[in-house]
């Protein structure tokens, strides 16, 4: 049976019901699309012999903590070897949101549940995404404001076609789809003790605030430019096999407010891709702190929440959206971004993003606008806010391409057998609540994410702008440092490339291949990386021929 003839298959839980087997794990941590591998099984006709695969074969239950397995396999509700077998049900990893679409317009259509009804939001909210603001005054009054400092016009120029973005290729690319987090180690007990309590996200410069931003209005002064140079690191495997990798060394350039003091931590970051977001955002809270405890049971993994302060409601809440997993939900994290990215004020960001000593940029004409009872002027509107917010939460995840086939299956093996799963938790079936999200209400997806903190070691963190690791105890967003990232969703990563050929992966967009993203991972996914090198050709070819099925 082919996909096209299990998406029209009748009574889908009875054929479902004939692939049960019993499934297993994965392991991995942040990234992009890291950590899978392979691991010893039996052989399948065209799947390599020594690091061989049986796709109908027991799971190795040895790679995972029993209490994970059993926190996933509850999670999903099924058994773990039903989930590593042939699981038509996976092919809609988004659920009945999902799409099948295998094009340049993967992400960018609506949920294929949204009703006519409900449509207007979403193409409205896709015109503020697209378009272009400009600076105040302008006849386009709904759409001005622009600055004073900003690192985008428009959301699309981050998120080309709703995708990931890259970084420069050169000392002279733009940034456009990649853009630089700031933060100071604390100083005093009394920022530790915030930073501690989360009641503040980081320590930001006195002059340069907690991102940069690379471009400025007329009269108002960048604050940088930003520079990558790349230095090539060759990695070999057990089969002689060379792998090339790139290592970035990030420099800021032309300071416009003075020298950056040498402990300032910066993070390079590209745009993560937009979709599934609001089917994120509907895993319960307790779905994903149950993850860091029965991570912590692992010796190996040692996965955490971020408990961060919700702008809105100036309460804690679980960090789940961002490299950082330090936004709480979606209309949070588009203000954040139309705040720090475009320099727009809203009602939960109603401030320029402009550090008091930046005297050109306070004093800067604005496009906010009166809204009276006595709350501040702001350009971006609750009405605005609420279509953006629509649309982010409705762009759909596309289905998976080839999940029957032999060389797929057999590299979705080596994933769970060498605990991939421990991070990138498959499944969740999502809950029926009492909000407006109806499209999500009740979905079964599959994003590969537990969205959780991991340490991913040494190469993957961040520096300080000498070029030094940061202390492991220097919080740089709520409680994560610089070495963690959240782990990334999985789904539709396969097409990162088919919708922007430039799209690179990991934070700071060094890998170009899948391949590159999980060679570079460390730290908590040490054992993983080591396990890929063991990879012969065919085996390779299995496990990358699983990702881009995603």
């Amino acid at each position: 049976m082919n996909t096209k003839d299990v998406l029209k298959a009748k009574q889908p839980a009875l054929f479902y019901s004939s692939f049960i087997n019993k499934s297993a794990p994965a392991k991995l941590t942040l990234g992009v699309v890291f950590t899978l591998f392979l691991s010893a099984c039996q052989p399948t006709d065209g799947v390599s012999d020594g690091a061989a695969v049986n796709t109908e074969g027991a799971v190795d239950h040895q790679a995972l903590a029993p209490e994970r397995r059993q926190t996933i396999e509850a999670l999903a509700g099924v058994p773990l070897q039903q989930l590593v077998s042939f699981d038509p049900q996976e092919i809609k990893q988004g659920g009945d949101t999902g799409i099948s679409i295998s094009s340049a317009e993967s992400y960018s259509k609506p949920s294929s549940n949204l009703t006519a009804s409900r449509k207007g939001s979403f193409f409205i909210g896709n015109a503020f995404f697209r378009q272009p603001w400009v600076i105040a005054p302008a006849s386009t009054d709904s759409r001005d404001g622009l600055g004073a400092l900003f690192n985008v016009a428009a959301c699309q120029s981050c998120h080309v076609k709703d995708g990931r973005g890259h970084a420069p290729m050169s000392m002279d690319d733009d940034a456009d789809s990649l853009l630089i987090r700031l933060a100071m180690p604390a100083t005093t007990d009394e920022q530790r003790q915030q930073l501690q309590n989360s009641l503040i996200e980081k320590v930001a410069h006195p002059m340069y605030g907690g991102q940069l931003q690379d471009r400025g209005i007329q009269g108002v002064p960048a604050e940088a430019r930003i520079a990558v140079q790349w230095t090539d690191k060759t990695v070999t495997f057990t089969d002689g096999h060379v792998e090339t990798l790139r290592a970035p060394t990030f420099n800021l350039t032309k300071p416009g407010y003075g020298p950056f003091d040498d402990e300032l931590m910066v993070s390079p970051r590209v745009a993560l891709p937009m979709i599934g977001l609001g089917l994120l955002e509907q895993i319960p809270d307790e779905d994903i702190k149950k993850q860091a405890i029965d991570n912590n049971n692992n010796s190996d993994i040692s996965g955490k929440f971020n408990w961060v302060m919700d702008p809105q409601t100036g309460k804690h809440a679980l960090g789940r959206f961002g490299w950082k997993a330090g936004q709480t939900k979606l209309l949070t994290q588009n203000q954040s971004a139309f705040n720090e990215d475009m320099g727009l004020t809203s009602n939960i960001r109603p401030h320029e993003s402009c550090m008091p000593t930046q005297t050109a940029c306070v004093k800067a004409t604005t496009g906010a606008d009166e809204q009276g009872d006595g709350r501040p002027p702001i350009e971006v509107n609750d009405e605005v806010a609420k279509f953006v917010e629509f649309y982010t939460r409705n762009l759909a995840v596309p289905h998976r391409r080839n999940a029957d086939d032999k060389l797929v299956l057999a590299g979705k093996k080596r994933f769970y057998d060498m605990g991939c799963q421990s991070c990138h938790t498959p499944r969740y079936q999502l809950p029926k609540t009492d909000d407006d999200h109806l499209e999500q209400h009740g979905q079964v997806i599959y994003p590969y994410t537990d969205l959780l903190l991991h340490d991913m070691g040494d190469d993957l963190a961040d520096r300080t702008i000498a070029g030094k690791l940061p202390p492991k105890d220097a919080q740089v967003e709520f409680l994560a440092n610089s070495y963690e990232w959240r782990t990334p969703a999985l789904w539709g990563i396969g097409l990162a490339q088919t919708v922007d050929p430039q799209a690179t992966f990991l934070h700071d967009g060094r890998a170009r291949t899948l391949m590159e993203a999980v060679l570079w991972h460390g730290g908590e996914a040490q054992k993983q990386q080591k396990k890929v090198l063991n990879l012969d050709k065919q085996g390779r070819a299995e496990l990358n021929a699983f990702l881009k099925s995603l």
